[in-house]
């Protein structure tokens, strides 16, 4: 079963065609990194996947639900989405796993009443995911990197069937990326580990649990495959119209600079 699926889909905006034709399915439990440059469309491709834009033209099947036939705010529980973005809008005076458990109300803050059950669950969540030690911590207190994965900790808190890791190493050293790195491949291992979509520039950060890569460019996809058909000198080169070099990093990674 697909987790989604674009069948000759584009987005128009003022005239202007910004998504072009895409075409492009995700099986449920495969896991995918897309590369972009700025202007690629990569946001755009991810609002359409969450609903919040719609096609132009085309059909758009998320989650089983083809768009036009799908009750929208009902999909989005079912979707986690993580950006460097909604730091930001989280409440500092927070403590960590209280902001974990806002994401079972996809709420910013917590109004509803919730148990002490769902609390402790929070708190699993977030043992799970690596971050035992931010339990008790305020969120103004934490680093980047922490509060990155406090927010891939609120997505899981809802038990989402597709997660989605928008650039979530944005603005993270060296140190704090490998950390967050190790945990999101640590949480790809689980049992039951929903379909993960991450979208980068940089290809150092795509970890081996992401088999699938697709590159887009210009609001088409230029290419989509595994990580053995794609991440060779020539089909970069085409991509980037630049001359680059590979070269090999730790555990099946690599990094693409300027030849």
């Amino acid at each position: 079963m697909n987790a989604f699926e674009f069948k000759d889909v584009s987005f128009i905006r003022d005239k202007k065609t910004l998504l072009n034709n895409v075409n492009w399915s995700v099986k449920k439990s495969e896991n995918w990194a897309i590369i972009g440059l700025n202007g690629a469309g990569k946001t755009l491709l991810l609002q359409l996947i969450c609903g919040y834009l719609w096609p132009s033209k085309g059909r758009l099947e998320v989650l089983d639900q083809v768009f036009g036939h799908a009750s929208i705010p009902e999909l989005q529980r079912r979707i986690g989405w993580v950006s460097t973005a909604l730091q930001y809008r989280m409440k500092n005076r927070e403590t960590a796993e209280k902001i974990v458990l806002s994401g079972k109300f996809a709420s910013i803050g917590i109004y509803q009443h919730y148990t002490e059950h769902e609390l402790e669950q929070a708190k699993a969540i977030l043992k799970g995911a690596g971050g035992e030690s931010l339990i008790g911590k305020k969120y103004e207190v934490l680093s980047q990197g922490e509060r990155q994965l406090v927010l891939i900790s609120r997505a899981l808190m809802a038990d989402p069937e597709l997660l989605i890791l928008d650039e979530p190493c944005n603005g993270l050293d060296l140190f704090a990326r490998e950390k967050l790195l190790y945990q999101i491949q640590n949480i790809a291992e689980q049992k039951n580990s929903p379909t993960l979509l991450y979208v980068t520039h940089h290809t150092e950060e795509i970890l081996p649990c992401f088999k699938h890569l697709m590159l887009l460019k210009d609001g088409e996809i230029f290419a989509k495959g595994t990580q053995s058909e794609l991440f060779t000198e020539d089909k970069l080169e085409d991509f980037y119209a630049e001359p680059i070099q590979i070269i090999p990093l730790k555990e099946d990674r690599f990094a693409v600079y300027p030849k």
